[in-house]
């Protein structure tokens, strides 16, 4: 136990922790955590096509894990940013697009291989965009809102591959643990290792999220956590720093299986709205607009609030010239907006854009 915040914390505990996890409080939570899951396990392998998933409902994760760390875009900006991402963006919400990067990378990976440091160095990559890597030298520390230090995590390459090492060995442990009580055990070490100057916290949350899938808890990384931490944020740091400083696991773990729990019921519920504005508007183009009509082109426009002539056509739906009558007739019905941006002509889904950011 650091007895100084200002110390650094070089003999941070090697995993599996030496205290009994699964309580049986721990062990209640659990259940009712990985029966949620599972509900939104099976509702999201019911659709076709889970880049609908992906492309904008992930997107609502990255901002809100980003705005953990301050940065801070507008859903407006984010969106608009995402159908353009050539275009002209702030700084921060480019950030917030390659932390979806980072996810989507990381999830390809995971069907090759499995999470281990390497990847981790990759994740942080993508996310700062920069040759970031193992922390070499002393200086980085945890501060609060005041400015003063609450943390000083592990220094020294080596003693941080070390516990990385440890920590890659806990997570494919044949141990028996329940992976939520494993996940949110895996999350405490990396923030405690913090073992990049920058990029620790979204890193950290992302591997949340490709634990679950290389546990099979969920088929796509899919899971509001920070939605949660950002309207819990004190009793989260909290958290973690009453394990450093007083090895209380159980109300940590009581802490991440209950975000667990409730954000699973959030994105199922916020998926089967989706699922039903999705399929209200097929029904309706169907029978208002036939001769444009098709499943495919419902499902881009489903794709992320913003759509572009270029999104039909790389879709392989119709030339450039149909695709603009597609776009035009859907405008017209009030499925879509259109709006000129510049040079660009975007047709914006607001009943999508409502929904995602409610």
């Amino acid at each position: 136990m650091p007895l100084n915040s200002h110390q650094p914390y070089n003999e941070l505990p090697l995993l599996p922790p030496a205290i009994e996890l699964e309580t049986k409080a721990v062990l209640k939570q659990a259940i009712s955590a990985n029966r949620v899951l599972a509900n939104l396990r099976g509702l999201t392998a019911k659709i076709p096509n889970q880049g609908l998933l992906i492309n904008s409902i992930v997107l609502q994760e990255a901002r809100l894990s980003s705005e953990i760390e301050n940065i801070v875009t507008t859903n407006d900006e984010l969106y608009r940013a995402a159908a353009d991402p050539d275009g002209k963006t702030a700084p921060h919400t480019k950030e917030v697009l390659r932390y979806r990067e980072a996810l989507t990378f990381g999830f390809r990976a995971l069907k090759e291989r499995p999470l281990n440091t390497n990847l981790f160095i990759e994740l942080v990559r993508f996310i700062k965009l920069v040759d970031i890597g193992i922390r070499a030298i002393p200086g980085t520390s945890l501060k609060n809102e005041l400015g003063e230090v609450v943390y000083t995590p592990p220094v020294g390459e080596k003693v941080i591959r070390d516990k990385l090492s440890n920590l890659e060995q806990f997570i494919h442990a044949d141990d028996g643990l329940d992976p939520l009580v494993k996940m949110a055990v895996m999350h405490y070490q990396f923030e405690a290792i913090h073992p990049f100057p920058d990029g620790n916290g979204r890193t950290g949350r992302i591997l949340n999220l490709l634990y679950l899938v290389e546990q099979g808890l969920l088929d796509v990384p899919m899971l509001f956590l920070s939605r949660y931490i950002i309207a819990h944020r004190a009793d989260y740091y909290r958290g973690l720093r009453r394990v450093t400083e007083e090895q209380d696991w159980e109300n940590w773990l009581l802490f991440m299986l209950r975000a667990v729990e409730v954000t699973a019921q959030q994105t199922y519920d916020q998926v089967v709205r989706i699922l039903d504005l999705m399929e209200n508007t097929r029904e309706r183009v169907q029978r208002e607009a036939e001769g444009v009509y098709s499943k495919d082109l419902i499902e881009v426009i489903f794709q992320q609030p913003y759509t572009k002539i270029a999104f039909v056509v790389d879709a392989g739906i119709a030339k450039r010239q149909t695709a603009s009558r597609y776009l035009q007739v859907l405008a017209e019905l009030g499925v879509l907006r259109e709006m000129p941006i510049g040079r660009e002509k975007y047709y914006i889904n607001d009943a999508l854009f409502a929904e995602l950011t409610r």
